[in-house]
């Protein structure tokens, strides 16, 4: 059978579909296997024949991956893998219209990106998948789960988070699709980390984090991980050092009603990913931007950096007030 996935009835594929839903890792290849020239097909239909089109397929088989798990009709898999090519066929197509600066597309969403965290946590292959993102050089790794994983993913977005240019961007997501390539068949057989405890770990921190003034917790309290030298990258540009510097920030929002909710959290080994909401005042509805995403990185595990942007509004921008830049340096 392996070897003439063409000869398969659509009830043997469709079987092939729900071991893979079951984490089969060498059905969801077969699969791929069976339909990939029609999705390459597709992909040629769009943007025509060249490497745009590769890149989407490979693209779109890294997303089916970590989404096979959401797919409700197993003989339905052929258009539902057409669907994601088309969508990032379409992607590609608007991200080729001129931009006065910068890479063309670089405020392009991802596609596919509906709540990514909670798929990839329901997806039967999750485990496979976040092993082989920490198998990614530390370069590719951080863009990586900032664009397929995370809501707020424009090049732009990343550029700003990870501290690169936009072009960057581009040229380290490519290369991570290809280190992909190679990665996921090579570890497919092997015994995977289970990630549920790290992201269990990583998300009650960050909740504890973002609620600890209105819980009056200590930050002795939830300084183990922090490096006494951290350094906070803020929106404005500026730089702060050390954990009670962040924590008199989010104590000068929390004195004017303002308080933060954790919305979705990507965890791996050496990077860690928040996606907060702003919870503002009925009197000042507009006193912070309306969500924010934050970028932390590891080393000898302890945080040494932290790179924050706030999403939404444009033009919100008073989360970060020089109230709270004055008393955060006083922290």
């Amino acid at each position: 059978m392996l070897l003439f996935p063409n000869s398969l009835t659509a009830d043997e594929t469709a079987q092939l579909v729900r071991e893979a839903q079951q984490g089969h890792t060498e059905s969801f290849t077969l699969v791929l296997r069976i339909h990939y020239a029609g999705m390459l097909a597709v992909a040629h239909r769009i943007l025509g024949h060249g490497p745009d089109a590769e890149d989407a397929c490979q693209d779109a088989a890294i997303m089916a991956m970590a989404r096979i798990g959401e797919l409700r009709d197993p003989a339905a898999v052929r258009s539902w893998l057409h669907t994601i090519v088309r969508n990032i066929c379409i992607n590609v197509l608007r991200s080729r219209r001129p931009v006065p600066v910068g890479v063309a597309g670089e405020n392009e969403p991802a596609p596919e990106t509906d709540d990514p965290v909670a798929s990839i946590e329901r997806a039967a292959q999750r485990d496979w998948i976040w092993q082989g993102l920490q198998r990614l050089t530390p370069a590719t790794q951080a863009v990586t789960m900032l664009r397929y994983f995370t809501d707020n993913n424009t090049y732009e977005q990343i550029a700003t988070l990870c501290g690169i240019p936009v072009g960057t961007v581009a040229s380290r997501l490519s290369e991570a699709r290809r280190q992909l390539a190679g990665i996921l068949p090579d570890i497919r057989d092997e015994r995977h980390d289970a990630i549920d405890a790290l992201t269990a770990e990583r998300r009650a921190e960050a909740s504890t984090i973002l609620t600890a003034v209105p819980d009056c917790i200590p930050v002795s309290k939830v300084a183990g991980r922090w490096a006494d030298d951290v350094r906070m990258y803020w929106p404005s540009g500026r730089i702060t050092i050390g954990l009670p510097a962040l924590f008199a920030t989010i104590q000068v929002n929390y004195d004017d009603g303002v308080t933060a909710r954790l919305t979705g959290l990507v965890a791996g080994h050496g990077t860690t990913i928040w996606e907060n909401a702003f919870v503002n005042p009925s009197h000042d509805p507009t006193h912070c931007p309306p969500q924010a995403t934050w970028l932390l990185r590891e080393k000898d595990a302890k945080i040494y950096e932290v790179r924050l942007i706030y999403t939404g509004n444009k033009d919100l921008r008073r989360g970060e007030s020089q109230d709270s830049a004055d008393h955060a340096t006083r922290g």
